[in-house]
């Protein structure tokens, strides 16, 4: 599994895991929505699957569930601010479109 966390990225996964110390790490992965078709997922993991992948990454670990590996494998999890807003930005190469509002995205 190759998926790179920006320093900003593990900062505020860190923050997050340090304030929750029962989770087993960082999920993410995609689920099916929106108006290009996936969308990301990042969230707390409380359980870690059979079919789960792990990494660790800079002291975070990452979870990655099998059908979602093939869809986020390469991508660059970076986190931002702009103004008043923060968010984790994704920067996938087995993305081939995104929707105006940039919440979801196709693959080829």
């Amino acid at each position: 599994m190759t998926i790179t966390i920006t320093p900003a990225a593990n900062e505020r996964m860190r923050h997050f895991l340090a304030n929750t110390p029962d989770a087993n790490g960082v999920r993410f992965g995609v689920k099916r929505t929106g108006c290009s078709g996936f969308a990301y997922v990042v969230d707390l993991a409380d359980e870690i699957g059979a079919d789960d992948q792990q990494v660790e990454i800079d002291g975070v670990r990452l979870i990655v569930d099998r059908k979602s590996l093939p869809l986020v494998e390469g991508t660059v999890i970076d986190f931002q601010r702009q103004g008043l807003n923060a968010s984790f930005v994704f920067h996938n190469p087995n993305a081939t479109g995104e929707c105006g509002c940039g919440e979801s995205f196709t693959v080829g």
